[in-house]
Order: structure tokens, then sequence, then C-alpha cells
């Protein structure tokens, strides 16, 4: 974070400082709410959770270097004492983003959002200093800690944008307001939460409603192959730019293919020219990710050579999404065990099929979470889909959801042994260790309540440090 003083910092969330002898003294690291992550000088965020209170770590924290501690009680160490930590945490988010300067970027989507933050990111930071979302830390606690990561030297801060509901990515753009706001697509993932994709078109498209006019920079950048979030061009008053396969496309891809391995290549072509891209990442989906980073970065002033070069060199930065690993003995485990939506299993299945042109592929799914009433046809349909692209075995692995995957894929016409339910993730493990071969490709995935990537962990110690049980 910017160097603040105590007072600075105190004025600004409207907080009363408690414990401290210096008001002067200055918060020059980083802003954490775990205190494992504490660095000297930095600022405690604490707060008061079901299972841990923050607060109960505010002696240890200073003890170990924090400046201060951010709380809503007097702790007995110096603190600033606020109403509520939340709004306080984001107040001082935006203050410091204002005083920055630097251009903020913020996407949002159903699916692909983290991969595609992180390719904006690894393209961006080739022209300047760029802070990014870790992970998947996209709310309204997440968000603030990212902006408050930002120093001096940051030029662009690419932040991802998630919600559960209408007014959330309202919220986080006051905290944050971008000047670029980037729509990847309105998918299912949440729908049971939302009621409806018009009403999560309703959520995502607040980010382009709160964007600067054109005249003052603002740009949305918008997938022109989905027509709920090209909609949304009449939303807002910034500039539109449209990515996508489409002809229309201002960004788009063209002749796109897939290497022997499953991984895209494709021409792209910018209003200011074209270069050929093949990515080290896996599965035709990520063409739209990359198209979207490339917009983005054109908006920047980056050449498309520039950008093709940072595209074909980017790497997954966030695990468990599509993690790609071949074991000593030729099996490749490809853990995407992050979470899982109906379109984001469609985009790892196909990629699946493509990865396997060499032996069996594997596809070993769980439940996707937060559909609602649109639970068993989603998970029929994605049972359907393995068996259609000629996936040598499926494993449903779970309760219910599960099940309904089993079956989708047994009405689809897999009747003998190409589909199988076990109960959970160790009885999947028994199951592969006992069948895998070399050559076979194996993919994991289910939403993030399911833990499926402890089956990928196993078997990835399967052979390297010995048999191992999943927890």
């Amino acid at each position: 974070m910017i160097a603040l003083s105590l007072a600075e910092i105190a004025a600004v969330v409207g907080g009363q400082t408690h414990d401290i002898p210096d008001p002067s003294a200055r918060v020059t690291g980083p802003v954490v709410r775990d205190s494992r992550e504490v660095e000297p000088g930095s600022l405690f965020v604490a707060f008061a959770g079901e299972r841990v209170d923050g607060h109960d770590f505010a002696a240890a924290v200073v003890e170990a270097g924090a400046a201060a501690v951010l709380a809503s009680r007097p702790v007995g160490v110096p603190a600033i004492v606020v109403d509520d930590v939340q709004a306080a945490l984001g107040a001082l988010a935006r203050h410091v983003v204002d005083k920055l300067g630097a251009t903020l970027v913020a996407l949002t989507g159903s699916a692909g959002k983290t991969s595609t933050k992180d390719l904006v990111a690894q393209v961006l930071r080739r022209a300047a200093p760029t802070v990014f979302t870790p992970g998947s830390l996209n709310n309204e606690i997440g968000l603030p800690l990212t902006a408050l990561s930002a120093t001096e030297e940051t030029k662009f801060l690419v932040l991802e944008m998630g919600a559960r509901g209408i007014g959330h990515i309202r919220y986080l753009t006051g905290l944050t307001p971008p000047r670029i706001g980037l729509v990847l697509n309105v998918g299912t993932a949440h729908i049971g939460e939302f009621g409806g994709r018009e009403q999560i078109a309703q959520a995502k498209g607040e980010l382009v409603e709160a964007l600067p006019a054109a005249a003052d920079g603002g740009v949305a950048v918008l997938n022109a192959d989905d027509p709920l979030v090209r909609a949304m061009a009449s939303r807002t008053t910034a500039k539109v730019v449209l990515f996508g396969e489409s002809d229309e496309a201002d960004v788009r891809a063209e002749n796109v293919r897939l290497t022997d391995s499953g991984q895209p290549s494709f021409s792209l072509h910018t209003p200011s020219g074209c270069s050929d891209v093949t990515m080290r990442l896996y599965g035709e989906h990520h063409v739209s990710n990359a198209l979207a980073a490339a917009a983005v970065a054109h908006e920047l002033g980056m050449s498309v050579t520039e950008i093709a070069t940072a595209l074909s060199e980017a790497g997954s930065l966030s695990r468990w999404r599509m993690e790609v690993t071949e074991r000593p003995d030729g099996v490749t485990i490809v853990n995407d065990a992050y979470n899982a939506n109906p379109e984001s299993m469609r985009a790892a299945l196909r990629a699946l099929a493509a990865m396997g042109k060499g032996g069996r592929t594997w596809a070993v799914l769980g439940k996707m979470a937060e559909l609602g009433d649109e639970a068993l046809a989603e998970h029929d349909a994605v049972g359907r889909l393995a068996v259609r692209l000629n996936v040598s075995k499926l494993v449903a692995v779970g309760g219910i959801e599960a099940s309904w995957l089993q079956l989708g894929a047994y009405n689809e016409g897999s009747w003998g042994e190409e589909s199988v339910h076990v109960s959970d993730a160790q009885a999947a493990v028994d199951l592969l260790r006992s069948e895998l071969r070399p050559g076979d490709v194996v993919l994991v995935k289910a939403s993030r309540s399911v833990g499926l990537e402890s089956v990928a962990q196993a078997l990835l110690a399967t052979g390297a440090e010995g048999e191992v049980a999943v927890r």
C-alpha cells in the first residue's frame, strides 16, 4: 500500500485511535486479514467470523511488526476502531485508488473470470507495473485488499468482480471505480441464487453502468458472441469494444485450431493489425479469454505483436484451473477442481477430448452447486456431453447430483462400463489407481464445495511418494 500515517487512515475511515503512542507513525507494509501474512509496517484487519475472531490475534500481529489493527473494538494494542470493519476497509481502498491514479480494469462474467484476469495481468505487466486479484478474491473483502496492495509504481490495477446478487458489482465498483470494464459472458453459474439468466445479466451489467463516458476515457469491452453481454452496450456511455469470433468483433480470432496436445492456436486480428498466437493453456475456451485480454491491452496502447507474444507465453497463475501434470508413468492429470458450472464443465470436457488423442480419457466429475431448479437437467446434460465427446470413462463422484451425471451418460448410450457412479473421492481414487495406464488423461472437476482436488492430488502422489489416502 502507499504509505499513510495512522492518523490519516483514521480520518479516511472515520475511526478512533486507541493505544497509539504516535499517530504520525506510518503503515508501510501490506494490509492483511491473515495474521500469518503480517510484515513489519502492516495494517492488520480484524474480522470477527463465525469460527475465528481476528481481534484475538491483535497482540500477536503487533508483536510481529504490524503498525496497528483495524478493529471494531479496542484490543489493548495500537488500533483504529470503527463501527464496521468491512466498510472501513472499502473506504480505505477507495481513498488509495483515488490517490494512485492507476488505470483500473475490472472484469466479470459467469465463467472464465479468473483465467481471463490472469491473462489480462500477464499481458499488461509487459507494458507497465501491474497489480491484480490473486486467485478468486473477488468479493467485498478480497477486492479492497487487492486494491490496497498497489503502490506508487502501479500503472494498471486489474480487478476481478464476482456477484451473488443484484447490487453486488455496483457496490464493488463504488470501492474501485474502473475506467475499463470487461464482461465475458452470462451463463448459468449461481442461477439458483439469481433466478434466471436475465437477472444474472442485470447484475453483471452493473459493471458497464459504472464506467465513465467515452469522452472521459471509459471503455466497455463486451463479448460479441454472447447476446446478453452484447446488449449491455445500451447500458453505458463508455466506448464499446467487441471481442469474439463474430465478424463484427473489433478484436477477433480466425483460423482457430487445437494443437495435438489440446492447446489453442489462432490468428489474432485487431484494428491495428494481426498476429499469430499459440497458447500454453489447454482448451479452445481460452480463445475467448485471450481475445478479451487482447481487447483490453489494445485499448491501453499495446501493439498486436506485443499482445500476441504475451498471450503465447502466458501460463496459469491460479491453482486447480486446468493444471496439467504428466506423471512419470505417462498418465496425465488435469486438475480443474477449483469450481464448476455448466459452461466450464462443457469447456473442460471439450479440452479433455482434444487432449486424449493418444490414449484413454477419464472424466472424474462431481456436483455443480447453486443451480436451483436447473440442477437435474444440467447434470444430465453434462453426462450426455461426455458420451457425445467419446470420453472413454465417466466417473461420477458423490450424491444425487453425481447420479444424475451418470444417468445422463447412460441415457445417451453409455450402457457398458463407460460410466460409473462412486460414493466419494476415495472410491474414485481406488478405482483409478487400479485401472489407469500410460497415455491416459484424467480430468478432475466439480464445484469447490466437493473438494475433488484431493483426487487429483492423490493420483499425482501415486508413483511419486507412494499411495496416500484421501482425507
